[in-house]
């Protein structure tokens, strides 16, 4: 193995600062979208809405998931980058290390995440195709 640098783990830094801004854009839509759904419940308590609260449920559950492997990623970045600077390069090769593991695991949890999402998405689509969605706008 060739010897760590501050530069190597310096490069990582930014890819998990640009996806962590990602994911907290991801939390702030689900945010608004919870308070959409719970004012669509109190006003007419669906199957679907409920259906689609449990999703959102899940997917928030993932999206804390991705959000905090994504930090520990990045603490260990910057920890590995302390290490160098103060020498001690093995330890720093093994923190770094395991901050790309935490960031391959961050990564993963986002593409199942958005596997839940397509899925949920493609589900309301088939309602409002087969005609049983009816929008208020076109109530009876």
């Amino acid at each position: 193995m060739e010897e760590l640098t501050l530069t190597t783990p310096a490069l990582l830094f930014s890819a998990v600062s640009l996806i962590l801004l990602a994911y907290t854009n991801r939390f702030l839509s689900y945010a608004q979208l919870v308070r959409q759904l719970r004012d669509r419940y109190v006003e007419n308590p669906s199957d679907i809405t409920v259906a689609q609260i449990e999703n959102l449920r899940k997917r928030l559950n993932l999206t804390r998931t991705m959000q905090g492997l994504g930090i520990a990623s990045l603490f260990l970045c910057v920890v590995s980058m302390f290490l160098v600077y103060i020498g001690l390069q093995l330890l720093s090769a093994y923190v770094f290390g395991v901050a790309l593991i935490l960031l391959i695991g961050s990564l993963g949890v986002s593409f199942r995440e958005i596997q839940i999402s397509t899925r949920s998405l493609e589900i309301y689509l088939g309602t409002m195709e087969k005609g049983r969605y009816k929008s208020p706008d076109k109530a009876e």
